[in-house]
C-alpha cells in the first residue's frame, strides 16, 4: 500500500466509523428495531462494520506516538493491545446479537436466547461487562498519549471529546449519535495527509 492509499484509508476509517455509529444510534430510535426485524439487523450490521474501521484508526493513532526508551514503547503497545482487545470484545457482542436477532422470531426468544448465550461461564463479563471497556480504555489512552507526548499531533480536546462522548452514551445510549459526533471531531485531525502518514518512531 502506497502513500497516498495508506492515507485514504485512514481519512476513510476517521470519518467511517464514527458515522456507522451513528447510523446504529439513529436506527436505534426507530420504534421496533430493538427486536428481531430490518431495524435490529440493519442497525447491528452497520456498528459492526464501524468497529472494524476503529482498527486503522487505532494504528494510525500509534503511528502519532514517539514514545522514547523501552518503557515508552511497551506503554504505547500495551495501550495499542488494550484498544485491540476491547475492539474484539466488542465484535463479539454485536456479533451475537446479529446471530440471536437473525435467530429469534419475536422478542420472547430473543431473549430466551440471549440468555442462554449469556450463561455460559465467562462470556457475560468477556463480552458484554469488562471486555468491551477495554476499547474506551485503550482508545482514551492513544489519544492522551498522541496529545500530550513528543510528537503531540492531536489537541489536548481530542481525548476530552472522546470521553465526554463515551460518558454520554453510557448514560443514555439514545445519546450514542451525539457521542459519534464527540468521536468525529476528536479523530479529525487523523485525517490529515501529514499526520495520518506520520511513521512510527521506535
Amino acid at each position: 500500500m502506497n502513500a497516498t492509499q495508506h492515507s485514504r484509508r485512514t481519512a476513510y476509517a476517521v470519518v467511517g466509523a464514527p458515522a456507522l455509529m451513528a447510523l446504529y444510534g439513529g436506527i436505534r430510535l426507530v420504534p421496533g428495531s430493538r427486536e428481531p426485524g430490518l431495524g435490529w439487523t440493519a442497525g447491528h450490521t452497520a456498528m459492526f462494520a464501524g468497529l472494524l474501521l476503529f482498527a486503522p484508526v487505532f494504528l494510525a493513532l500509534r503511528r502519532q506516538l514517539a514514545p522514547r526508551g523501552t518503557a515508552g514503547r511497551i506503554a504505547a503497545g500495551a495501550a495499542l493491545g488494550t484498544a485491540f482487545a476491547g475492539l474484539l470484545c466488542s465484535l463479539a457482542q454485536i456479533g451475537i446479537d446479529l446471530v440471536v436477532g437473525l435467530a429469534a422470531a419475536d422478542k420472547a426468544e430473543q431473549s430466551r436466547l440471549f440468555d442462554r448465550v449469556q450463561d455460559v461461564p465467562g462470556v457475560l463479563p468477556a463480552v458484554y461487562q469488562v471486555g468491551p471497556l477495554l476499547f474506551y480504555v485503550g482508545l482514551l489512552a492513544l489519544l492522551v498519549a498522541a496529545s500530550v507526548g513528543a510528537a503531540r499531533t492531536l489537541r489536548w480536546w481530542s481525548p476530552v471529546l472522546m470521553l465526554v462522548g463515551t460518558v454520554a452514551s453510557a448514560a443514555d445510549l439514545a445519546l450514542i449519535p451525539v457521542a459519534a459526533a464527540c468521536y468525529l471531531v476528536a479523530l479529525a485531525p487523523l485525517a490529515r495527509p501529514a499526520v495520518a502518514l506520520r511513521p512510527v518512531l521506535v
